[in-house]
């Protein structure tokens, strides 16, 4: 898949949960592969969380979560969530400093079409700072309204498991109504129908490098 020189494989989630959503299969397939997974997490909205749990919430659930998929280079920072738009600048130079620090060879960022506006911050942000980088967008399909599906990551029942462990384990956003084993194992169902095998994950080809 990547060339040799490098095995690490960078994964930007505006917030905690949405790197195990949009890649969370792939992630436990590529770790299994011998990659280095590096998850960056740019919010862990503790000022969104329901009001009878601790503002830090979601900072020890992504911190189990990413546990379970076994990714021991878990970064968080603690942008407010929703105002990226202002702090554009700020989470720029923190992606360049990552791309200098693990000179990834594989980028995950939310897919083009995603309509959240923090989401949208981190895709338009990472093509910056990842110009000559690999760089795929994921689907998270209650933000994604459109998704130009043009590459397939194939996985297995087991890669399925592992991601839907990983987010049911954020117990503080059961309320949702796409955090269900069920809705995890269908969209992957779906996605491989499309690339003719069992399971897969569809992503947006933003830049790719040969």
């Amino acid at each position: 898949m990547m060339e040799a020189e490098s095995k690490n494989i960078l994964v930007l989630a505006p917030h905690t949960d949405d790197g195990e959503f949009g890649c969370g299969a792939s992630m436990a397939k590529w770790i299994e592969q011998g990659y280095r997974l590096i998850y960056v997490a740019f919010s862990a909205c503790r000022t969104v969380v329901p009001e009878s749990l601790p503002p830090d919430t979601l900072v020890r659930e992504v911190r189990q979560a990413t546990s379970i998929m076994g990714i021991e280079d878990l970064l968080l920072f603690d942008y407010e969530v929703r105002v990226f738009s202002s702090k554009r600048q700020e989470i720029l130079d923190d992606m360049v400093k990552l791309a200098r620090e693990y000179k990834p060879s594989l980028v995950l960022t939310p897919a083009s079409t995603d309509i959240h506006q923090d989401h949208g911050v981190i895709h338009a942000e990472s093509q910056r700072a990842f110009k000559y980088n690999r760089l795929l967008g994921y689907e998270l399909p209650w933000n994604t309204t459109v998704m130009t599906t043009s590459c397939f990551s194939a996985v297995e029942e087991k890669h399925i498991l592992k991601k839907t462990e990983a987010i049911l384990s954020y117990r503080s956003q059961a309320f949702r109504h796409y955090y269900s084993a069920e809705f995890i194992r269908s969209l992957a169902y779906t996605r491989g129908t499309q690339a003719g095998t069992q399971f897969a994950e569809a992503f947006e080809v933003i830049r790719w490098l040969l």
